[in-house]
């Protein structure tokens, strides 16, 4: 998102911490989420689209059956924003 500010090391590492199941991989966060089927696991991807468009924060993201794995950017800051 443009007039993005990157977050410092120590902003990152706290931010992390209070996102429960939420782990800093480089530049990204990623966590993993399951769910009891592929239609609870889609719904779940339709609500995020949803929020995604609205704010115009796109995730990177990848669904196996019930499995949505999600890893968060800011690209246009080429790293972690809040």
């Amino acid at each position: 998102m443009a007039g993005s500010t990157r977050l410092t090391e120590s902003e990152i590492e706290a931010a992390v911490a209070a996102l429960p199941g939420w782990e800093r991989a480089d530049v990204r966060i990623h966590k993993v989420f399951t769910f009891t089927d592929f239609r609870q696991a889609f719904a779940f991807m339709t609500r995020v689209a949803d929020l995604a468009e609205r704010h115009a924060h796109h995730p990177e993201w990848f669904n196996v059956y019930h499995t949505v794995e999600i890893w968060l950017t800011t690209h246009d800051a080429h790293g972690l924003t809040e």
